[in-house]
Order: C-alpha cells, then structure tokens, then sequence
C-alpha cells in the first residue's frame, strides 16, 4: 500500500488543481485580442471568457458584460461551460470522497482495506474531474487557433490563448497528477509464501536409562 506521504500529496495536488479549474472558469482571459498586425491601434484590450466579455482601455478602466443570451452562443462556448461545471461538481464530490479514505482522518478506521478503496475511488473521481477541464480547455484553445488562422477570419477580430487557458491547463495537470498519487494507494495482495515452522525440538527419551 502507498505511504501516508504519498497519499497526502495527491490529494493536495488534486485540491489545489480543483481550486484552479474553478480560477479559471471565472476568469474572463479565455481569449485576448491579437496584436499581430502592426495597423492595429492597442488603446484598448478585449478579453472574452465563459461568462462574459470585457474590454480593457489603456488607462486602466475595465469595462465587463455578461453574456445576455444562451442559445446565441457558440456550440463550442457552451459545451465548455457544461464541461467545466461538471469538472468543478465532481472535483467537489471527490474532496470530500478522498477525505474519507485519507489515513489521517478517522473515519472507517475499522476497516483499513475499504478505507484505501474510499481513497482509491477520490482518486478516479479526480481524474475524471482533471480530464474534462483538460478536454475543454483544449477544445477551446483549438478554436482559437482554427479561428486565428482562418484567412477569412477580420485580422481586428482575431483572438490569441488568454491567460485562463493556461491556468485551465496547469490545473487540469495538477489534478490528475494528484489522482493518479491517490489512486496508488489502492490494495494489493502481498504474495503469501508458506511459514518456515521451525522444527521441534526432539522429545526426552520416555525410557529411563540404566546403569
């Protein structure tokens, strides 16, 4: 069985993956506007995320809307969002599966092997959990790209990766890295070889010996 470090670690990792999926789903950088062409007047920056848009003037100032609609929205924004919430939801369920089973905690103390097996289930749980934020992140980053090097696409209507795609992937890394630890803690069955008995001693002669 996977050590107590071991275990603790990925669970840590996994948390702090988690905690960024939800960064990085509230963040509004999914997409910056590009500067490739030097025409291009940078007075101001336009972020686009999940949620909303926001547009950034030199000075400062920074101008957010949420979206109005939904059904307007593109195939790939909205699939992201149910990705990234599902992502969220089970790396909540996960949490507190894996507290469950962590040797640290009390809980199921009278059973060790169903006790590793809560964690082990923690561990799926986050892997699940950081391959459906690696998936969206990445369809949605591949859609920039495909859109960025479109010919038809307006050259003052091109978007680069923002700085929520980034987190997205280092969360959606840590996370299954700290599952993939979790998940090493499942029970395996030790190879049982037969006892050596030590031989017995050899009982005193029960006849008397005489003179």
């Amino acid at each position: 069985m996977a050590s107590g470090g071991l275990q603790m670690l990925g669970f840590i990792l996994a948390l702090v993956g988690w905690a960024g999926i939800i960064v990085s789903t509230a963040m509004p950088q999914w997409k910056i506007s590009s500067y490739a062409d030097s025409n291009i007047v940078t007075a101001q920056a336009i972020y686009e995320g999940l949620w909303m848009t926001c547009v950034m003037q030199s000075t400062g100032q920074m101008q957010c809307k949420v979206f109005d609609t939904l059904l307007k929205l593109e195939g790939t924004l909205q699939a992201t969002r149910a990705l990234m919430v599902i992502s969220i939801l089970l790396g909540l369920i996960g949490c507190f599966v894996a507290m469950i089973g962590m040797k640290c905690m009390k809980c199921m103390e009278d059973d060790e092997v169903k006790k590793m097996r809560m964690a082990v289930f923690g561990g799926i749980i986050f892997l699940v959990t950081g391959f459906a934020a690696l998936v969206a992140s990445s369809w949605y980053g591949h859609r920039v790209a495909q859109d960025f090097f479109n010919p038809y696409t307006p050259v003052n209507t091109r978007y680069e990766f923002g700085q929520a795609l980034f987190v997205g992937w280092a969360a959606a890394s840590l996370t299954l890295l700290g599952g993939a630890f979790l998940c090493c803690s499942c029970p395996r069955r030790e190879t049982s070889y037969p006892s050596t008995r030590p031989y017995p001693k050899s009982a005193p002669s029960a006849g008397k010996d005489y003179v």
